[in-house]
């Protein structure tokens, strides 16, 4: 496994590969400085915008003049771990983000506090550290220049962290509970998979109220895909095809109307009753609408953070198996709080629905 860490002057690249390091049994590797793009041009300057004192603590062993020497490397010991910091342009994030065993992460924080670490780290090297104004010029070159920039490295990264810690000990008790090293980033398991699936399927809907898909499964095999959307040979509801949700009418007002059909409903009618056997799941991004019991009595399995009464007694009455499912990387992770959803699982055991 190589993590690669990106993000703006200060954000806690360097702390988190030092976290990694000492608690997670990472070896950092390092690109050859002469590569380094530079975002000031005095001397003085440049040596204040020097990585931080992960490299003045201890000299890393693996040192390479290029990104191919870099990769040449790992892919031959890719099951061990491994940390750069070292994610310098769009050629360096490209030829990494071709292994499967490497996963980009981004840290990002406050200016404000980046400029106070960056301050604090001129103090410790007996430098006079910059004014905030000649800190956030280095930053917008470090992040927006046309030539040296790195902000676009972001929209690439598979993690998001926003380090709004203010000390060492927070961002490693978040690090812990985030746990970086889980592989199962690098490769997702067959729930997040076929969750992805119903994600992207959601970008076909035609519905006006709402973006919904969902994936029907058995044995690991897609059997058919849904979205919800007006029936075929009628227009789009996106184009004024449903009056109903055109009209924007507030939820459960005008229901006898409205033209589009579930995504769930697509996807069973996809299917067909030949196909849709015993054992086979139903993926959705949303709670299953309250009539899909109804229209399936298979085993049908489901994700959200709601449910309403109405359709989990109706799936008992039908033999539905339900379960929330939840995925912690969707967006940014805040290193502050980590994100926990535990509610809707406590409420599914409420009222009886078997986990």
């Amino acid at each position: 496994m190589l993590i690669g860490l990106c993000g703006g002057i200060c954000a806690g690249k360097h702390a988190i590969a030092e976290y990694l390091i000492q608690h997670q049994n990472f070896q950092l590797l390092k690109l050859n400085d002469n590569n380094y793009p530079r975002v000031a041009d005095e001397p003085d300057d440049d040596l204040r915008l020097q990585a931080s004192e992960i490299r003045r603590v201890q000299s890393p062993e693996f040192v390479f003049e290029n990104i191919d020497s870099l990769i040449e490397f790992v892919t031959k010991r890719w099951r061990e771990r491994w940390v750069t910091t070292d994610i310098w342009d769009a050629n360096t994030s490209d030829r990494l983000l071709q292994r499967p065993f490497f996963l980009l992460v981004s840290v990002d924080a406050p200016v404000s506090l980046r400029w106070k670490r960056f301050s604090d780290r001129c103090w410790r090297r007996q430098l006079d550290p910059p004014d905030l104004e000649k800190f956030v010029l280095w930053n917008d070159r470090h992040l927006y220049d046309r030539d040296v920039g790195r902000a676009y490295l972001t929209d690439r990264a598979h993690v998001r962290l926003f380090n709004s810690s203010s000390s060492l000990q927070e961002l490693h008790t978040s690090l812990d509970s985030l746990n970086l090293a889980d592989e199962q980033r690098l490769r997702p398991n067959w729930d997040q998979y076929f969750m992805q699936l119903a994600s992207l399927a959601a970008q076909r809907s035609n519905c006006m109220k709402r973006r919904v898909g969902c994936v029907l499964v058995r044995e690991h095999r897609v059997i058919s895909t849904g979205y919800n959307g007006t029936p075929r040979h009628l227009r789009n509801c996106n184009e004024g095809g449903c009056s109903r949700c055109n009209r924007g009418e507030g939820g459960g007002v005008g229901l006898s109307t409205c033209l589009c059909i579930h995504a769930e409903e697509n996807a069973l009618l996809e299917a067909g009753r030949e196909r849709i056997r015993e054992g086979a799941i139903l993926y959705c991004n949303t709670v299953p609408y309250r009539r899909l019991p109804l229209t399936s009595r298979q085993n049908a399995q489901s994700t959200s953070t709601s449910v309403t009464v109405t359709c989990v007694k109706k799936a008992q009455e039908g033999v539905i198996e339900m379960k929330s499912y939840h995925t912690n990387d969707m967006a940014a992770n805040d290193l502050a709080k980590p994100l926990r959803i535990d509610g809707f699982n406590t409420f599914l055991k409420l009222i009886g629905i078997k986990e």
